[in-house]
C-alpha cells in the first residue's frame, strides 16, 4: 500500500472481534498504525493491547457507527493522531433473522443504522480525505474495504432485514467504485461478501442500544437465530483465513473479495432467475432436508 509514512494507517471499524480484529492483527504486522474502532469498550481494550503487543501503535476508539457524528468524530481523532488513513475497513455489523414481516422498526432501525448507514457514514466521511492525501501526493494510494456478505449477492429466507441491509452495502460500494474510477486512479474500493464464518455475529444482540430494544422475539426469529448460530458456528473457513483476503485483495487491487468461492454458484442461480426471467429459485435445492425441516418448524403450531 502506497504511502509516505512506513506502512501507512488502518482504521477499522468492528476491531474488537471477528473480521476486525483479525483485520487489526494483519494491519499491526505490516507495519501499520491502527485506528481500532468498536461499539463494546471492554472488548476493545483487549483487542488494543494485543495488537500494542504487535508493536504496532494504536488509537482505540468507542463509537456507534450507525451515528454520524460519532463516525465523523473518528475520522477528526484519525486524522489528529495519525494523519490519513490508507486503508479504511468499514466493517462493523449485526446479524438479524425471522420472517420480514416479523421484523419491528426498531430491527430495521438498529440493523439498517450498522449495517448500512455505519457503512455510509464510513465512505461519506474518509473519502474525501483520502482523495486530498491523493491530490496532494501523486505516489499515495489508499483503499475502502467495506463488509457486506453473500447476502449483499443472495436472499435466503427469513433473514430479510439482514438481506436489505447487505445488497445496499453490495451497491453503495460498486457504486463508490465507479465513481472512484471518474475521479481519481489512487483510491479505491473493495467489498467483502464473506459466507457463514466463526465471528461472534449470531450473538451481536450483546451491543444493542437500549433504545432500540428487541421485544419478546417471535418463533421465526427464534428459528433465525439457531440456524444463524449453527452455521456461523460450524464454518471451516476462519476470520483469520478472510482477514488475509482482504489484505491479498487490496494488494491485487480486486473489487470483490469472498470467502467461499464455491458459493458463487447460488449467485449465478440468481442471476439466471433475474435474466431468463423465471421465479425465485428454491434456496435449499442443494440442502433440501434443510427447507424441509425450516418449514415444518414455521408450520408447526
Amino acid at each position: 500500500m502506497g504511502s509516505n509514512s512506513a506502512g501507512g494507517v488502518a482504521v477499522i471499524t468492528g476491531a474488537a472481534s471477528g473480521f476486525g480484529l483479525q483485520a487489526s492483527r494483519l494491519a499491526a504486522r505490516r507495519g501499520m498504525k491502527v485506528v481500532m474502532a468498536d461499539v463494546q469498550a471492554d472488548a476493545l481494550t483487549i483487542a488494543q493491547h494485543e495488537v500494542e503487543g504487535l508493536g504496532a501503535q494504536v488509537l482505540p476508539f468507542k463509537l456507534d457507527v450507525s451515528r454520524a457524528i460519532e463516525v465523523e468524530a473518528l475520522a477528526e481523532a484519525t486524522m489528529q493522531r495519525f494523519g490519513t488513513p490508507t486503508f479504511v475497513f468499514n466493517n462493523a455489523g449485526v446479524g438479524a433473522g425471522g420472517l420480514v414481516w416479523e421484523s419491528s422498526v426498531r430491527d430495521w432501525e438498529w440493523v439498517l443504522g450498522v449495517n448500512l448507514m455505519g457503512v455510509v457514514h464510513g465512505v461519506r466521511v474518509f473519502t474525501p480525505l483520502m482523495l486530498a492525501a491523493a491530490k496532494r501526493d501523486p505516489a499515495w494510494s489508499g483503499h475502502i474495504v467495506n463488509t457486506a456478505s453473500m447476502a449483499g449477492l443472495l436472499n435466503p429466507p427469513n433473514m430479510g432485514v439482514y438481506n436489505v441491509s447487505k445488497h445496499a452495502v453490495v451497491s453503495l460500494s460498486e457504486t463508490l467504485y465507479q465513481d472512484l474510477a471518474l475521479v481519481t486512479d489512487q483510491v479505491h474500493a473493495h467489498v467483502l461478501c464473506p459466507f457463514f464464518v466463526p465471528t461472534g455475529i449470531h450473538q451481536s444482540h450483546r451491543n444493542r442500544p437500549p433504545d432500540l430494544a428487541a421485544g419478546k422475539p417471535t418463533k421465526s426469529q427464534l428459528i433465525g437465530q439457531a440456524m444463524s448460530e449453527k452455521a456461523v458456528t460450524s464454518g471451516k473457513v476462519t476470520a483469520a483465513d478472510v482477514a488475509a483476503r482482504v489484505f491479498e485483495a487490496i494488494d491485487e487491487n480486486r473489487f470483490y473479495i469472498y470467502s467461499h468461492p464455491k458459493a458463487l454458484g447460488t449467485v449465478q442461480q440468481r442471476l439466471e432467475d433475474i435474466m431468463t426471467p423465471r421465479n425465485p429459485s428454491d434456496p435449499f435445492r442443494d440442502r433440501p432436508e434443510v427447507g424441509a425441516e425450516l418449514k415444518r418448524q414455521l408450520r408447526a403450531d
